[in-house]
């Protein structure tokens, strides 16, 4: 059983910046591939960025190409989305998933594991 823990989200204006970070707990974690999900009330959770098991591929949702940079350091069990100039559209709760592969996918139903959301909120 593998355990997800997001923190660093928070209140930021627009044009900031913010780190997040998903603690990974309970399984071996450079088996699995990585994602980070948004959602906000009413709308399905949606892609935002992934990355396969040693870090080299990433895959980004065009929205946030260019802003969000997603990493992970195997080493620590941890997994990084450096999110910066912010946009209010940018506000949701943020998720990060885990899957039994080592191959990233954008596609929220082949996660096997999410953790409990942090919220982000870009004031205008």
């Amino acid at each position: 059983q593998v355990q997800l823990v997001e923190s660093g989200g928070g209140l930021v204006q627009a044009g900031g910046s913010l780190r997040l970070s998903c603690a990974a707990s309970g399984g071996t974690f450079s088996n699995y591939a990585m994602g980070w999900f948004r959602q906000t009330p009413g709308k399905e959770r949606e892609f935002v960025a992934a990355i396969n098991w040693s870090g080299g591929s990433t895959d980004y949702a065009d929205s946030v190409k260019g802003r969000f940079t997603i990493s992970r350091d195997n080493a620590k069990n941890t997994m990084y989305l450096q999110m910066n100039s912010l946009k209010p559209e940018d506000t949701a709760v943020y998720y990060c998933a885990a899957r039994f592969s080592p191959v990233l996918t954008p596609t929220p139903i082949d996660y096997n594991y999410w953790g409990q959301g942090t919220q982000v909120t870009v004031s205008s």
